[in-house]
């Protein structure tokens, strides 16, 4: 005799298996069962840690010159990260000694640069630490094949999004381009993101950058992220503009391309016209 659907299986458990997210998490009386309630404070921690954890800028430092790059140690106007986390406007902008060392710097060095490359701790640091130097490897690769002038990699301790403009006016830079510790979530407390700019300069809003989001090992890989990068900073110049006007169109290649050159668009909208 065949068994009822609801004997011993479960059908929300094949789901589970595709997802992070908490669903079915079954139910001891009207709570949540002590393992997956454990889970939770478990995985709420890790989240709170990540925005507490300081920013390992000397090792990130270290690990970079090993493989011939420059860095330059920069700090937001929040003196600590009591106050970066009460005032984000503190975050946005640098120091007055961290502004004067930046000139400092870009009078040694004139001419300015296609993309400022700036290394934020955000709201996780673990974010930073574990793959900065990953993606980095990947996507200069590619601007060293396409010649695109890079900045040292400017670190910026309690930094928000924004310090980029700053940063990228002062060193006359044409694009900026920030890796930051993204808000953590209770499945992600190492998101990366990257905001990048076209003709950075202090007071742009939010409207004029793009973002490319969830940069880690679960989710957006660091080739991929590469990708869509280059491709912004390709149409950013074509067009000189980014935001909100220039959409993300990078198109990737498939398993189930017909060649390695065969290109396909968003699977939503269906493949690209030849």
């Amino acid at each position: 005799m065949d068994k009822h659907p609801t004997d011993n299986q479960n059908p929300w458990l094949e789901l589970r298996r595709l997802t992070p997210a908490r669903i079915a998490l079954g139910r001891t009386g009207t709570s949540l069962p002590t393992g997956a309630q454990l889970d939770f404070q478990f995985a709420h921690a890790q989240a709170r840690d990540a925005v507490h954890l300081p920013f390992d800028h000397a090792e990130l430092s270290s690990q970079l010159a090993e493989r011939g790059r420059d860095s330059l140690l920069l700090h937001s106007a929040a003196s600590d990260r009591h106050s970066y986390l009460q005032r984000p406007d503190l975050g946005r902008k640098l120091s007055d000694e961290s502004a004067q060392a930046l000139r400092d710097h870009a009078s040694a060095n004139p001419g300015g640069v296609d993309l400022a490359v700036v290394v934020a701790d955000g709201l996780s640091a673990l974010a930073v630490h574990r793959h900065t130097l990953p993606f980095l490897a990947r996507f200069e690769e590619q601007t060293a094949a396409e010649g695109w002038s890079l900045s040292p990699v400017i670190l910026v301790e309690q930094g928000r999004v924004a310090v980029a403009d700053e940063i990228g006016e002062l060193l006359g830079a044409k694009m900026t381009v920030i890796l930051i510790g993204e808000r953590p979530g209770l499945s992600s407390p190492d998101s990366l993101g990257l905001y990048f700019t076209y003709n950075p300069k202090v007071g742009l809003t939010d409207a004029y950058r793009n973002c490319i989001s969830n940069v880690r090992l679960e989710g957006l890989s660091y080739g991929m992220a590469a990708h869509r990068l280059l491709y912004l900073m390709r149409e950013a110049c074509r067009r000189q503009l980014s935001g909100v006007n220039l959409k993300d169109e990078a198109q990737v290649n498939t398993l189930d391309s017909d060649s390695p050159d065969t290109l396909r668009g968003n699977f939503l909208l269906g493949p690209a016209k030849p």
